[in-house]
């Protein structure tokens, strides 16, 4: 595992107030018990508040800084302003994460990971894995549909140890689905 292809990628996609973050959150305390180290990349579509305006970090921002790292015996955080850049794609921001055994990436549903769907019919949203074949698996609250194209697993949302024997098999028999390979289409 390099720098550039820091590991196994899985992107866990769904419509906001599917539970994402809460599988997610259930998933990672699993897998990091388990001993895994878990990297997570989460896309918002908002602006990213991490401190008061009146902090340090934040005048120095403010006033310019193209980067301002905090730094604490505890974490560190770089924040990057992209004043008018346009976004980092999906495989900068994976090669700035350190190697980890996966990469649980939350959102950039167009982009060509393999994914698991958190999926709430309830929400009046359509599910995406009738249109994504790149849809490996659907957590969903209710029973599965007939006709799901074959190979595509059908798991239980409010069962999430169902989620994670899934993932935990997905990640045994897909090693060869790297970040690297993913991103660029391979």
């Amino acid at each position: 595992m390099s720098v550039t292809d820091p590991g196994l990628a899985l992107a866990v996609v769904g419509w906001s107030g599917s539970g994402k973050t809460t599988l997610l959150e259930f998933l990672v305390g699993q897998l990091a018990a388990r001993g895994l180290r878990v990297n997570v990349l989460k896309h918002s579509h908002h602006d990213i508040l991490l401190e008061p305006p009146h902090k340090d970090s934040a005048r120095l921002r403010m006033a310019g800084a193209a980067e301002v790292m905090i730094a604490s015996p505890y974490r560190y955080a770089i924040m990057r302003e992209l004043r008018g850049e346009q976004e980092p794609s999906l495989r900068e921001q994976l090669a700035r994460l350190a190697p980890a055994d996966l990469t649980l990436v939350e959102g950039y549903k167009w982009e060509p990971l393999p994914k698991l769907e958190v999926f709430r019919p309830a929400l009046g949203r359509p599910s995406l894995y009738q249109d994504d074949p790149l849809v490996a698996a659907v957590a969903s609250d209710v029973a599965a549909p007939a006709g799901l194209r074959p190979g595509l697993r059908w798991l239980d949302l409010n069962a999430p140890e169902e989620v994670l024997a899934w993932l935990s098999d997905w990640m045994m028999t897909n090693p060869k689905v790297s970040l690297n390979q993913s991103v660029n289409g391979g």
